[in-house]
């Protein structure tokens, strides 16, 4: 039995048989106020290559009431099982399918989601559909490579707005009858649906283009909407993928939709981007989120030509979609004129990359371009390799053909494709004509293959100081156990940067080489004679190329003393993630990292830096360190937090950022006693805004040690009647260090199924505390008697919440490698869920491994 699962074999027969022409869609949501299921009647054409050939469409519903094939009406109870129709005795040539069915409106975030406003208590609607649950709101043939054109009509309740892939039309009757899209792919269909707020605009492009803009969110949100800094974001957009990619946006307007609930950042709906509106900003943040909102809102515009113009024939080729969508999103806030991030290839470095190498040293890592088998394996690919590695080796790739030939090939490519399907090779194929290089070779080593390369400066120099020798060394280390694949030595496009301390103390890059390295494990590397030796030589400088680099022992000298003192944050930034690299290898004990850290983190101007050494500490100290030093690393680290709280520049960025470290973080009375005194304004630090999310992240701490109960988180709800201020309150809830709080917490998630999405999340994120150890250790095995049911009976993303959010993360003990093997080998799971817990299992391998190499540097 398929279940909801489609085989990539399935698929294809599919598409070989298949093509697809059109679908109209009537949705009846005059209900939706009320919820339960609405009408969904569909009407597909399509024709068939064989006659009296069989096949199938997918629907999942509750109830389907008719099914009509070319005039003949089928049986509905015969034909429909697991979520698919069975099409028989098809004619050569076209066919016409009507399938009448009630679907039922969701709170998972996946199909047509639904989610009432506490603040007017109206509901709003909006779909995702990536990957397989446009078949949730409508009957479709689900794959990528089936495109249409789809034609929505919709009935919804009187003074709400329906926004679709086409213009918004005028409705009658409360009936909104939308023209039908291009050639798209169902996944990239939408329907958001409600009284919306809205913000309208235009974007005037060249030769008189003119396309209309649209932000939309809740009228509760309306009064933090800064729609002009979006449009701006926007605008930029759409003049530099224009001018790089030199095919016009292909679409009729382009609307970004702030939404509840939603699970991933934003979703690429073809004119219609979805966003989680957590990007509307209701509380002072820090200008690195702005940086990340401003580059979502780019990748998802990038989409609009990578992925929904030209798409992926199978989602074996989802990596290319998203690398090329975060790779050129990132491209555009570094190089566009007048962006705010010209630094942006310094916050892809300290994120996107950590997220990548943590990724691809996990049993789970594969090649890039990954066997996808079936949507259970698409599913759980959404990962740092899909998308991190994946933009890393675009990167490499860019500067190993050069960025104009690179952008020509792109040019090319979407020409030859528009509102087609392809494969990597159609790409490859315009880059090798455009560049002359022969990149089969490089595809092999880079795509083909899973795992990392180190890269290692081998330096001699004469008794003058003058280099005689300098040799980059590659190694290829073992995968890990249960890993695919061999290690593998690659081909790396690197920069060589030189650097010194100037007059002032300031590390200044003196010297860069660009070169090639070869697949080896040795790589000469020519310098002019007599090159005297810098004080730093750091490999991969300017990020290009994507390994793992280690200094040479002279140069970790200079910088574990000057790490700050680098003049720009990109090779900062690369230290950094070198040093968090290595402290999560065992190579750097815990304690080193949290020393190196505090010596060098008051020169890092750059906040997203700042940010992400706060959690990198933290997470360090809370699962790396030895457990008999873990509580002395806490009092230094949170000292730590509370004086640079005191001392950072009133109302700045890194105050805030500060507080919020703090409040991650207060452990004695005295702290925990500070952070009430802010809340009640009893005490002030100078242009600190105690707002309401920073509020909540005090209440949060608060409850978490005891401090707040049931009460004063009440009255903090009351304050925020919002559904921020309820999933807030839920993790202060789930946060109580009790075992009534705890069981009903893990009643509400794993024993009930009531629980939205989002506010499913925030509980989860509760009831893991760090410093509750022993509160949590009798629900080990819980957790294992429960999760195979849990992710059998549950829809994906509630379940996969689970599987990952509960896991005894904490619990660092062979105990808990041994109840996972144990688990793994009786529970017999499917391959989505034994990876998924895999790599939890690998996670406590490494905190074992990380915190016995602490307690050595003890010793």
């Amino acid at each position: 039995m398929p279940g909801t699962n489609l085989t990539r074999e399935e698929a294809q027969r599919r598409a070989a048989l298949l093509s697809v022409d059109s679908y109209e869609i009537e949705l009846d949501l005059s209900g939706a106020q009320e919820g339960g299921t609405y009408r969904s009647a569909t009407t597909v054409r399509f024709a068939s290559a064989e006659a009296g050939a069989e096949t199938f469409i997918d629907l999942v519903a509750p109830t389907v009431r008719e099914v009509v094939l070319n005039g003949t009406a089928l049986d509905a109870a015969a034909v429909f099982d697991d979520s698919r129709i069975a099409l028989s005795g098809l004619l050569e040539g076209p066919n016409e399918l009507r399938v009448v069915a009630d679907c039922a409106y969701t709170n998972t975030g996946e199909g047509l989601h639904r989610f009432v406003d506490p603040v007017d208590q109206q509901a709003y609607l909006y779909t995702q559909f990536e990957v397989p649950d446009a078949r949730r709101v409508f009957a479709s043939f689900e794959q990528p490579d089936l495109k249409a054109t789809f034609q929505f009509t919709v009935k919804a309740p009187s003074g709400w707005t329906v926004i679709s892939n086409s213009p918004t039309p005028e409705p009658k009757d409360d009936v909104w009858v939308f023209e039908p899209t291009p050639r798209i792919s169902s996944y990239i269909t939408a329907l958001i649906v409600g009284p919306y707020h809205s913000v309208h605009s235009s974007y005037e492009g060249p030769e008189g283009q003119s396309v209309p803009l649209g932000i939309y969110c809740r009228p509760s949100l309306a009064e933090f909407l800064d729609a002009d800094e979006i449009f701006a974001v926007t605008r930029q957009g759409f003049d530099w993928f224009q001018e790089k990619f030199d095919f016009a946006y292909p679409f009729a307007k382009y609307d970004q939709l702030f939404v509840p609930e939603f699970n991933a950042g934003a979703m690429e709906n073809a004119g219609a981007v979805t966003i989680r509106d957590q990007y509307v900003f209701r509380s002072k943040v820090t200008d690195a989120a702005y940086e990340v909102r401003a580059e979502t809102i780019l990748h998802e515009l990038a989409h609009m030509w990578f992925g929904d113009l030209v798409t992926m024939e199978w989602w074996n080729d989802l990596w290319l979609n998203e690398s090329f969508a975060t790779y050129t999103s990132i491209a555009c806030q570094a190089y566009a004129d007048g962006s705010k991030w010209p630094h942006a290839w310094t916050t892809f470095a300290n994120s996107m990359k950590t997220w990548a190498y943590r990724q691809d040293q996990l049993p789970s890592t594969h090649p890039i371009m990954a066997d996808i088998r079936d949507l259970d394996d698409v599913l759980v690919n959404f990962d740092g390799i899909t998308y991190a590695k994946g933009a890393s080796v675009l990167k490499q790739l860019v500067a190993y053909v050069g960025m104009d030939e690179f952008f020509q090939g792109v040019q090319a490519y979407f020409k030859a494709h528009a509102f087609g399907n392809t494969r990597l090779s159609d790409l490859l194929g315009a880059l090798e004509k455009t560049s002359g290089r022969d990149l089969k070779t490089w595809s092999r080593a880079w795509l083909e293959t899973a795992g990392i390369n180190i890269l290692r400066p081998e330096i001699v120099t004469d008794e003058a100081g003058a280099i005689t020798s300098f040799t980059v060394l590659q190694e290829a280390p073992a995968l890990p156990a249960g890993a695919q694949g061999e290690p593998t030595l690659r081909p790396h496009r690197i920069a060589i940067g030189f650097y010194d301390l100037d007059g002032a103390g300031k590390l200044v890059r003196t010297d860069r080489i660009e070169l090639d390295i070869a697949a080896a494990e040795r790589t000469e590397v020519t310098l002019p004679a007599g090159t005297r030796r810098p004080a730093v030589v750091l490999l991969n400088d300017d990020d290009l190329s994507y390994a793992k680099v280690r200094l040479d022992e002279e140069s970790l000298r200079v910088v574990t003393e000057h790490l700050g003192d680098f003049t720009e944050s990109l090779p900062r930034a690369l230290c950094w993630a070198s040093a968090w690299d290595m402290t999560r290898d065992g190579e750097l004990a815990t304690r080193d990292y949290l020393a190196l850290v505090l010596s060098g983190i008051t020169k890092e101007s750059d906040i997203g830096v700042v940010q992400s050494l706060h959690r990198q500490v933290k997470l360090a100290i809370d699962l790396y360190a030895a457990p008999e030093w873990r509580d002395a690393g806490l009092t230094q680290w949170t000292d730590a937090t509370l004086a640079h709280l005191r001392t950072a520049e009133p109302g700045s960025d890194h105050q805030l950022a500060w507080a919020r470290a703090f409040a991650a973080t207060a452990r004695t009375p005295q702290q925990l006693d500070l952070l009430q005194a802010l809340l009640t304004g009893a005490e002030v630090i100078e242009g600190l805004a105690v707002d309401t999310e920073l509020r909540w992240a005090f209440v949060e701490r608060l409850a978490a040690t005891g401090v707040f109960d049931e009460s004063e988180i009440a009255a903090e709800l009351e304050r925020d009647r919002t559904a921020a201020g309820e999933r807030h309150a839920a993790t202060a809830r789930a946060a109580r260090p009790t075992p009534e709080a705890k069981a009903e917490a893990w009643e509400s998630v794993v024993e009930g199924d009531a629980l939205p999405n989002a506010v499913q999340e925030a509980v989860i994120g509760g009831f893991v505390q760090t410093d509750q150890r022993e509160l949590l250790a009798p629900y080990s095995e819980k957790f294992f008697a429960a999760v195979k049911g849990v992710w059998e009976s549950r829809s994906h993303e509630i379940a996969q919440q689970i599987a990952v959010g509960l896991y005894p993360t904490l619990l660092v003990s062979q105990d808990t490698l041994d109840a996972t093997d144990a688990w793994l080998t009786e529970a017999r799971p499917n391959a989505s869920l034994r990876r998924l817990i895999s790599e939890s299992r690998a996670g406590v391998e490494r905190a074992l491994r990380a915190r016995a190499a602490d307690a050595e540097a003890s010793a």
